[in-house]
């Protein structure tokens, strides 16, 4: 991660933030797996910000930010179930979501978690692949008139 980020904690006022970085990871990042109606149906432009809140509420939430930016966020529950994860689209790349997804399994060893699972988008696949999970099934979600395909994926936690 780059050495001007730090991690924390999410705080009320950081829900629009965390909203407008998940519209624009998707519509900006997802391009070459998602087409434009499939990132529409995944990030509308017109957030249901009330729905995001409550989705929020009930996670775990690390934010990697500088001065200026949010630069990504990580939701999980202490289950080991890997809810969220974005990156702002000038930070892709960079070491965010691998920093946020370490300090997150740090977190679940630590709430006594034995295995993490994600429903991985087919672009965030490949980044779950090098942290140790593996595919279990391909899995597809509705959005309206919309399918989105993603991958269920699951990693054991060795003891440590």
């Amino acid at each position: 991660m780059p050495p001007h980020l730090r991690l924390r904690t999410y705080h009320a006022d950081d829900l629009t933030a965390l909203v407008a970085l998940f519209q624009a990871s998707v519509n900006q990042l997802t391009a070459p797996h998602y087409d434009a109606a499939q990132r529409q149906a995944w990030a509308p432009e017109v957030a249901d910000l009330t729905a995001w809140q409550t989705r929020f509420a009930s996670l775990e939430l690390l934010i990697a930010d500088d001065a200026q930016a949010i630069a990504g966020f990580i939701g999980f529950s202490l289950d080991g179930h890997i809810d969220l994860l974005y990156c702002a689209p000038a930070y892709a790349r960079q070491g965010v979501a691998s920093a946020l997804y370490a300090a997150a399994e740090h977190r679940l060893r630590a709430a006594g978690a034995r295995e993490l699972f994600t429903e991985a988008s087919l672009v965030a696949q490949a980044f779950f692949a090098r942290q140790g999970f593996s595919v279990q099934q391909a899995q597809t979600v509705t959005r309206g008139a919309v399918t989105l395909p993603r991958m269920l994926m699951r990693k054991t936690l060795e003891p440590q």
